[in-house]
């Protein structure tokens, strides 16, 4: 009887080191700092869980005020293992976590795991990480498919114009990318996600009518700038906030080297020689 407890026991354990959690928090990169500020703000704001999550994704956006502006932090190769750091932001990273916290806060969760497990089903296709094609590297993609999951709305972009746009500037640009250049055989299979991308579209508020834009934007919405570079979709995103009865953009700013609020109203951001064209809107729900 003692030889079976034993042995049980030892199955237990084993168990224990092969479980699901354990396995999938080995493809974690952060550091300790990472899981600090994690848990820090997600305690913080976990009084705040039943506000609306526009208004908690602004408050959370607001705690990374001053966080250093860091490009390209996600390439860890054709893997991809899920990158969690907090300590430096580009503009896409910044939303992601804002809306991630947002999301763990809602849902009565405190804890550095969840949040995480938020963060992966935001930034991945179908919010399952499987190699570097999986991430969603066109943010209108990312727009699509997380309003798919029922994470973000995009219903306020039918009242603006329909974009017809080829969008294949990753398969089109394979240099500038170091995991495709390393591994060529990525290629066709980004081009077969842009090509239904392309095929989709999106809608949006072109910059020659901002009256309209402005009319169905709020506070809290995630909004991306679109591009009238060949290829791509949109050059930058931040979240809406209300400022001196204006609309300003509260983004981790690549001129700024830091998240920040930027000086002029969101207007200075669609001039006519900007090479923003107009805006996407994410509003996030819960």
């Amino acid at each position: 009887m003692k030889n079976i407890l034993v042995f049980l026991f030892l199955l237990f354990i084993i168990g224990l080191k092969i479980s699901p959690a354990q396995s999938s928090k080995a493809d974690w990169i952060f550091q300790t700092e990472d899981k600090r500020l994690a848990e820090g703000k997600l305690t913080r704001y976990s009084i705040k869980s039943t506000i609306p999550i526009s208004e908690l994704i602004t408050e959370i956006g607001f705690s990374f005020l001053e966080t250093p502006y860091t490009a390209a932090t996600l390439g860890n190769g054709l893997e991809e293992k899920l990158v969690i750091n907090l300590r430096e932001l580009d503009c896409t990273t910044f939303v992601e976590n804002c809306l991630a916290l947002a999301r763990t806060v809602k849902s009565g969760k405190t804890d550095f795991e969840s949040f995480a497990s938020e963060l992966e089903k935001i930034r991945y296709r179908d919010g399952k990480r499987n190699l570097y094609p999986s991430r969603l590297h066109y943010f209108s993609d990312w727009i699509h498919n997380n309003t798919k999951k029922g994470f973000i709305s995009e219903l306020s972009n039918q009242k603006g114009e329909m974009e017809a746009r080829t969008i294949n500037f990753m398969s089109t640009h394979p240099a500038s990318y170091p995991v495709l250049k390393e591994h060529p055989e990525q290629i066709q299979t980004i081009a077969e996600q842009e090509k239904l991308l392309s095929n989709i579209g999106f809608q949006y508020f072109p910059k020659n009518n901002l009256p309209n834009l402005y009319h169905n934007l709020q506070q809290g919405d995630i909004i991306g700038l679109t591009s009238n570079i060949d290829g791509l979709d949109i050059n930058h995103t931040g979240i809406i906030i209300r400022k001196n009865n204006d609309f300003y953009l509260l983004h981790a700013s690549q001129s700024g080297r830091k998240v920040m609020v930027a000086e002029e109203p969101l207007s200075a951001f669609l001039k006519p020689q900007s090479k923003n064209t107009g805006i996407m809107i994410a509003r996030p729900v819960f």
